[in-house]
Parts: C-alpha cells; structure tokens; sequence
C-alpha cells in the first residue's frame, strides 16, 4: 500500500516526455492531479544524448505539473524502453529433500537467479524479474507451490536489465533538478497493465507499439513479462527512406506516409494518370517525376523489414502459433491508413488495435497519452502477481515497500 503523498511518473520518449502526478486519498482512492507534455530533448532510445538539454526539459515538464497541482515533487518513477534493455530467461533448481517448499526455497533461487545475470554481464543491472513457472517433481506450478511436499523445485524467471551507464545518466539528469529517482519501470510492460485485461495476459499475448523512431514488442504469459526487446526503427525510418531515395522534404514523405493506405496494393490516390506523385505533395520541392512503383517499393520494403525482425523475435522466445490470436498493436504508426491490416495480413491473424492509445496530443486526453505512466501508476500502487523487484539499483532505491506481492530478491 502506498501512502498519500503524491507520486511522480515521468516516461521518456523520443517525441514527448509524459508527466503525470498521481495521490491517493485515506480511502486508498487515486486522483491525478496534474500532466504534462513536453517535446523530448537530450533524449534518445531512452539514453541521454545531451545531459544539460534533458535536465532543462525534464524540469520544464516536471515544473509545469507542480504548478498545475499545486505541490513540490522530490521523488520519481521513470518509465522508459531502450534498445539495450536485455531480457534473459533462466531456470534454477533446487533439492527439496520430501520436505515442504518454503517461501525461503523460492528467495534462494531468486537469489541464485539474480547472481547468474550478474556475472553474465556485470555492465547491466536488473530493473524487473518475472516468475513464470514453478516445477514441482515435474508437475507445472503457477502460483508459488508454498507448504507442497517435494523432492525437486525448479523455477523459470526472466530478468529485464539496462545498462548501467544508462541508469547513471538518466539518474544525474534528475539529480540536477533534485529529484530522486525511485525505480526504472519498462514502458512495454507498463502499457500492458493499462492496456490489457489480465486473461489476456495470462493466455498469452504479445503487444507491439509501433512509434515515430522504435518499435518495442512485449510477449506476455501467465501475467509474466516472458521477452520484450526495442527496436531502433519505425516511422521515421519510412520518412527518412522516402526523403532520402526521392528528394523530398520530410514533411514532403510524411504527408505520403500519412495518406499512404496499407490495406491496398496500388494507392491510385497518391498517383496521377502517369503513375507518378501528384503535384500536391510537392509544398517545397520542385515538383518531378518521382514513379508509384518507386514510392510502393520504399514503403514496403521498410515495413516488411520491420515485420521480419519481429517475427524472429517471436520465434526466437519460443511462442507458438497457439496464442497468436492474442496480438494487439498500439503507437502512432497503428494509426497509418489501415495499418493494423498490413500488421495482421502478414501474420496472417487478426491484430487487434487498441483504439484509445495515443490518437492525439490533447494532455487532457488522459487515456489516449498517459497509458504508460497510468499503468505504471497502477504497478505502483498494486504490485504485481509475478513481479519480484530488486530492493536497488547501483546505490538508488528500487521502492518496494509499499507493493503487493513480492518477493525480496537480496537478504
């Protein structure tokens, strides 16, 4: 439970940093009482670029909230997704004896589990672990199978680490405007508790957000964080292909991009009797010949490339074609002409796009902009079934005293 002092979640994006300020009452009941929106600055891929010009528009932000809400904030909650976060995916075991599996068995392997990825790469650090499964004497277990007689106990997690530069960055960065910062919490998996139900994500589900400059990609089984990975690529790469390859402006190629319908093969619309582009999407180019079968072929190419990465990741986490019904694509690009039909013809499964994510810039559209940082809100305030939290990251606190179900990772 946590208490009344009101909480800070800031998420850091390419375009936009988010801020939401959230209190909970004495009736545990939660009030968001201030947002803001800023455009991103010194920020990349979730890693600081320019310290100074992510300290400044990181206060602004910040400082545009707190007068709205009337209220100072000291501490803060980060949600981000970086391309370097690495998800490893383990099993350790443990002899039971024929005695009864102790809450200490379960801390142990946890313990045992942490230690592996810490010598696997001492250069990251754990922001989240995920409990799959428990196997007991070979029985599959989902809840923690506490006062059960065994002579086996294996446990299978998934560790999320960032490197630990980056969190130093991104930590001296709020330092400068003394702010403390909390925790590090994944935007994929945060959007997920905002967004999905919790059946779908415990039949298994995999969730893309595909944005202006990444595309991250979370699969979900038994309510656990099973593999994300960011992608450096998206939107933009499709603007920057078509400006590049046919000497266009970028509001040139994103106003094609706009218009571009990806349920059709041939896009006449964009297209004279010639098949070149129309002269309306030349603002400030010179207008030329530029033909449909180069434009269709720059946009395809992009797409289908993105489409292939993912499907290799999918692969490679072990999901089979069983839970593919549970797709659901959020971020900007989900809201390209028909582009959840492009996503679902070459999956060949209907992807479900969650409509209320982020059609506009309206800060008060709370549903639309703040789903990361509303879930995150939520893991906050609830926990979370599956989640065990480090107790710190390299010297900063990890809060996890005011959470649900946990479990403490180091003794």
């Amino acid at each position: 439970m946590i208490n009344n002092d009101p909480i800070g979640i800031i998420e850091l994006g390419n375009v936009k940093i988010k801020f939401i300020i959230v209190k909970n009452d004495k009736d545990n009941i939660s009030e968001i009482l201030a947002t803001s929106i800023t455009n991103t600055e010194g920020i990349h891929n979730g890693s600081i670029t320019n310290s100074k010009k992510a300290s400044d528009v990181i206060r602004s932000c910040i400082s545009k909230a707190e007068k709205k809400a009337g209220v100072s904030i000291k501490k803060i909650n980060v949600v981000i997704e970086q391309p370097e976060f690495l998800c490893t995916k383990l099993s350790k075991n443990r002899k039971i004896n024929g005695s009864k599996v102790q809450k200490e068995d379960i801390s142990f392997l946890l313990r045992e589990g942490k230690k592996q990825v810490n010598l696997n790469d001492a250069r990251q650090s754990i922001i989240h672990i995920f409990n799959h499964n428990y196997i007991v004497d070979g029985k599959t277990f989902i809840e923690e199978p506490i006062n059960i007689y065994a002579d086996y106990l294996s446990h299978e997690m998934t560790f999320v680490t960032m490197p630990k530069n980056n969190i130093k960055n991104i930590n001296q960065a709020f330092i400068d405007c003394d702010i403390e910062v909390e925790r590090f919490i994944s935007s994929i998996f945060a959007s997920s508790i905002e967004l999905l139900n919790q059946e779908d994500l415990f039949k298994g589900s995999i969730l893309i957000d595909f944005g202006f400059e990444k595309t991250s990609l979370g699969l979900f089984k038994n309510l656990a964080l099973v593999n994300s990975l960011t992608l450096p690529i998206g939107v933009n790469h499709l603007v920057k292909d078509v400006s590049k390859i046919c000497s266009l402006s970028s509001e040139e190629s994103k106003n094609i991009i706009k218009k571009f319908n990806f349920s059709v093969s041939d896009n006449n619309h964009l297209f004279n009797e010639e098949n070149n582009l129309k002269k309306d999407f030349f603002s400030s180019s010179n207008f030329r010949k530029i033909s449909k079968s180069l434009i269709l072929n720059i946009i395809k190419t992009r797409i289908d490339e993105i489409l292939e990465l993912i499907k290799k990741q999918i692969f490679l986490s072990g999901f089979s074609s069983n839970i593919a019904q549970n797709f659901f694509f959020i971020g900007g690009g989900s809201h390209l002409v028909n582009m959840d039909k492009y996503f679902s013809n070459f999956f060949q499964i209907e992807i479900r796009k969650i409509e209320k994510y982020e059609k506009n810039n309206n800060e008060d559209n709370l549903a639309e902009n703040f789903s990361s940082c509303l879930g995150a809100f939520k893991l906050i305030k609830n926990g979370w079934e599956t989640e065990a939290i480090p107790e710190s990251i390299d010297g900063f606190s990890q809060k996890q005293g005011f959470l649900g179900k946990i479990f403490s990772i180091i003794k």
